[in-house]
């Protein structure tokens, strides 16, 4: 089939590449030109593709990279992978608008589009739809099919992959299902179909909203248990010996990345635009993790007080920038809002992260640097925000004078943990 992938980014591109690998014929369809740049190029951006891979499929004629939207004509299907951001708490899905009206401008008779962005339950339905059967003049489930299935990436994640991942899919009726389900057979080992997209999409918010609620419990616990004289990551690890009834998760300095801060509040705004009421687990949770950059920050001063050191003036060296452990990304990272409070305190802040290229946006309060002994040794405290396998732990142990560990990955006299 010719295949479009609208957005070429951490969701766009694996699927694309992926597509391309079985068989398919796939453009990988983007309005910015630096990244199209770099994937004609066959340089990958996304971890998760190498770039061997890219240059297979590119050297294969089986994927071509492009911001010409008339390079999209005459697609059998096409999927929307295009960003979903909250502006001041509100869905902002003008990305998802704008990337119907191209595709709808190239809609045809029989063809499928599939939506994976994360977005509320009913936008399929109620935005999609519409825009796709305006744009175009053809009639949604008479003329083309049209269903959601949402996007579950994992960036660095080596024991789930891409396509050993069970997919979700789902369309507006039977036929749309059928079409969508059969494509993304030949792509993932296991597809799930539901009834319908307003199903799929709760499911992916489900799916968040679970991650966040809970981590945002073990990161409250964190705060207060200390005061209790109770070590929490020991009782995570003794309550995570039971076999049933019980999830691991641990603290740490705030979430990122575009899921865990962004998703589920999608939820919680459409609860209270259509029913008037809040959705409270998720307000709260969202509450708690907002402000672990700030207990972090209490924490790096309370010790530096105790030291008769003060925070202003003070060198401070953050280690790990990335939202995540082993990833490349900084979305929504707590170390932004960590970095930012500690400077407005007057401090001089560093920061290591060796899975970004050096002239990386870290934000104007931070000044990169290598995790180097002499850095460490020179540092007045250090944070380890994100525990990298490229870290040398015990290097870090040895050299600094004082370590706040959100990882609990060290110990010692001069190691305190969230």
């Amino acid at each position: 089939m010719q295949i479009v992938v609208a957005g070429q980014g951490y969701v766009g591109l694996p699927l694309a590449v992926r597509a391309a690998e079985v068989g398919h014929r796939v453009v990988g369809y983007d309005v910015d030109p630096h990244r199209v740049r770099q994937l004609a190029a066959g340089d990958s951006y996304v971890e998760d593709v190498a770039s061997y891979r890219l240059r297979t499929v590119l050297g294969g004629g089986a994927y071509s990279a492009t911001t010409d939207a008339a390079a999209l004509a005459d697609y059998d299907l096409a999927v929307i992978t295009v960003p979903t951001p909250l502006r001041d708490g509100v869905p902002d899905l003008t990305y998802i608008e704008a990337c119907a009206r191209t595709l709808g401008e190239h809609l045809r008779p029989g063809a499928t589009v599939v939506l994976e962005s994360t977005t509320y339950p009913g936008t399929t339905e109620e935005l999609l739809l519409p825009i796709l059967e305006q744009t175009s003049g053809l009639k949604a489930g008479t003329d083309f099919r049209l269903g959601f299935s949402p996007e579950r990436i994992a960036p660095g994640n080596a024991r789930f992959s891409f396509e050993g991942t069970p997919k979700l899919v789902s369309g507006i009726d039977a036929t749309s299902l059928e079409v969508i389900k059969k494509f993304y057979d030949g792509i993932f080992h296991t597809t799930v179909p539901v009834s319908g997209p307003k199903v799929a999409e709760l499911a992916k918010l489900i799916e968040n909203t679970f991650r966040l609620v809970n981590i945002s419990l073990v990161n409250e616990l964190a705060t207060l248990t200390g005061r209790l004289g109770v070590n929490v990551w020991e009782a995570i690890d003794a309550a995570a010996t039971k076999p049933f009834g019980f999830t691991r998760f641990t603290p740490g300095p705030g979430v990122g990345g575009h899921c865990l801060p962004v998703d589920p509040l999608f939820l919680s705004w459409k609860i209270r635009e259509e029913l008037g009421e809040a959705f409270r687990f998720v307000e709260l949770a969202a509450e708690v993790n907002d402000g672990m950059p700030d207990y972090v920050v209490q924490r790096v001063v309370a010790a530096l007080d105790a030291r008769g050191a003060g925070v202003a003036g003070a060198r401070i060296l953050l280690l790990g920038l990335t939202y995540k452990i082993n990833a490349t990304d900084l979305r929504n990272s707590p170390s932004v809002r960590v970095a930012e409070l500690l400077t407005m305190l007057g401090a001089d802040v560093r920061g290591a992260e060796p899975n970004i290229p050096d002239d990386a946006d870290t934000g104007p309060n931070l000044r990169r640097v290598d995790a180097t002994p002499e850095e460490i040794a020179a540092a007045d405290a250090v944070v380890l925000l994100m525990d990298h396998a490229r870290f040398d732990l015990p290097m870090i142990q040895q050299n600094a004078v004082w370590v706040l560990d959100c990882r609990n990955r060290m110990s010692g006299a001069n190691v305190e943990v969230l």
